[in-house]
């Protein structure tokens, strides 16, 4: 199987792995708190994480690939995350989940359109800072995991 092949596959796993965790979450489980340093995030605030900046992240590698031009370097990843809060805030969390899988399908087409010589296109990410798309796609499913590990720990 091919490097995109894999990435791609990983994507699916991870993708319905966290779908089928958000959807079998009570009404009241949503409004659970997992960060309370500055804004307090609830787990529908991640959820909404997940799909903004996922949506947003693509857009960024497909520019990296096209153009090579990737993250400005002032861009700021709690003012962007705050914006996208604030964008998201009316949506419910079924509405949410119905995004993610979306958003999730379309990086996972994404990716899986991409020639193995493009996963070595370098480009700055506005958190891994410049690097190669490959580890970028990475970071999409591992940043997931990452929130993922706080959601279970609120839960408890």
């Amino acid at each position: 199987m091919s490097e995109v092949n894999e990435l791609a596959e990983k994507l699916v796993t991870e993708g319905q792995r966290m779908a089928a965790f958000f959807a079998e979450l009570t009404d009241t489980q949503w409004e659970d708190e997992v960060y309370t340093e500055g804004e307090t995030w609830t787990i529908r605030n991640v959820l909404a994480h997940y799909v903004t900046s996922e949506r947003g992240l693509v857009k960024l590698f497909e520019r990296i690939r096209t153009t090579g031009e990737g993250a400005a370097d002032d861009f700021s990843i709690d003012h962007y995350n705050a914006a996208q809060q604030l964008k998201t805030k009316d949506l419910t969390p079924a509405e949410l989940l119905e995004q993610y899988k979306q958003v999730r399908a379309d990086s996972v087409k994404w990716v899986g359109g991409l020639k193995e010589e493009e996963l070595e296109i370098k480009g700055r990410h506005p958190f891994l800072g410049e690097t190669v798309i490959r580890e970028m796609i990475k970071m999409l499913y591992l940043h997931n995991q990452l929130h993922y590990r706080d959601v279970k720990r609120a839960l408890k």
